[in-house]
């Protein structure tokens, strides 16, 4: 188990606004984020058997430049972006890195299926060129709520880490990526549309994990983290509507999910005070009882900015997320 000290470690939207604030396009903005932005897993953890990749740390300082000009002249990647209909975020992640891949002169294909009679048993997230090899990336962008601890008040594993729709959770997606999507050149019927041969095969994994509210500001062990987490990966929180913390000097904005992953700034007029937020999400989870995410905003100049995000979880959540990650079956504790 890792046992990093949140408080030594900038949150990830402080650092986003000390290297990214001259940004202004949404997309590019986005774009930084996948670029810099810490990895959820631990690449030299042992059971991920060296099959995360990274940006490496250096992709976003490198890439300043040429983001900084993409900022001032975005409409070519507006109209790339434009060609595809976004529903999903992982989706949209995946365009934008197409586009970052591509102008860097690293894309060999994108999305490249393999099919055996008749049927498509896999699809190549990114086939790169890097050093004259061919490698294979898979991409996933992912938020997850860790749903309980251990009775010593350790995480009892990323297994228990379960996506807000409770349709998955973060040990079965690995173990899904690692035994089947990063096996995929190894398969009898790839050769025939590969390139050549793949080198290596390894998993982008980028997003956010939310927290029981109060837990990262406790002492003791509830701050040890499940093994194979990065240390400083970004982190938020989850309450209950009722727990919402309300603060004089705070704001709140509801998050479309193409929010999910770039900490945001916005107009005095689109935030919400806590009141106001708890009302709207009482009706809301009156018609469809989703977990929310919400930025917490505290004025900065002229502009809101994000100091933190969360999830708010409507009654009974709790209690259906344990039923979903007791019946997981996952590969990883």
């Amino acid at each position: 188990m890792s046992n990093p000290e949140a408080s030594t470690n900038p949150s990830c939207q402080r650092r986003f606004h000390d290297r990214w604030s001259h940004l202004r396009d949404q997309h590019v903005r986005t774009l930084a984020w996948l670029l810099d932005s810490p990895d959820m897993l631990d690449a030299a953890a042992p059971q991920w058997q060296g099959r995360i990749a990274s940006m490496g740390a250096n992709a976003g300082p490198d890439a300043a430049p040429w983001l900084q000009a993409l900022d001032q002249d975005p409409a070519a990647l507006h109209a790339f972006l434009a060609v595809h209909r976004f529903t999903r975020l992982g989706r949209y992640a995946e365009q934008l890195l197409a586009w970052y891949f591509r102008e860097h002169g690293l894309l060999l294909a994108q999305g490249l299926q393999v099919r055996a009679a008749g049927v498509t048993v896999g699809e190549f997230d990114f086939l790169l060129r890097e050093h004259g090899a061919i490698r294979h990336c898979e991409l996933a962008t992912k938020v997850y709520l860790l749903r309980a601890r251990g009775d010593d008040g350790t995480a009892p594993g990323v297994g228990y880490f379960v996506g807000p729709n409770l349709a998955d959770t973060l040990g079965a997606k690995i173990g899904k990526i690692i035994d089947r999507q990063l096996a995929l050149s190894s398969h009898p019927a790839a050769g025939a549309v590969l390139p050549g041969p793949v080198a290596s095969a390894g998993a982008l994994i980028k997003g956010w994990l939310f927290y029981r509210l109060g837990e990262e500001e406790s002492a003791g062990p509830a701050r040890l983290l499940p093994a194979g987490l990065a240390p400083d990966h970004c982190r938020g929180f989850w309450c209950e509507l009722a727990e919402l913390p309300a603060s004089a000097s705070q704001r709140y904005l509801v998050l479309d999910r193409l929010q999910w992953l770039t900490p945001v700034r916005t107009t005095e007029e689109a935030t919400l005070e806590c009141a106001p937020l708890q009302s709207i999400l009482r009706e809301r989870f009156a018609g469809r009882a989703m977990p929310v995410m919400v930025a917490q905003l505290e004025q900065a100049g002229g502009e809101w900015v994000e100091t933190g995000r969360g999830f708010v979880v409507p009654d009974e959540w709790s209690s259906r997320a344990g039923r979903r990650t007791s019946a997981a079956i996952s590969p990883f504790p």
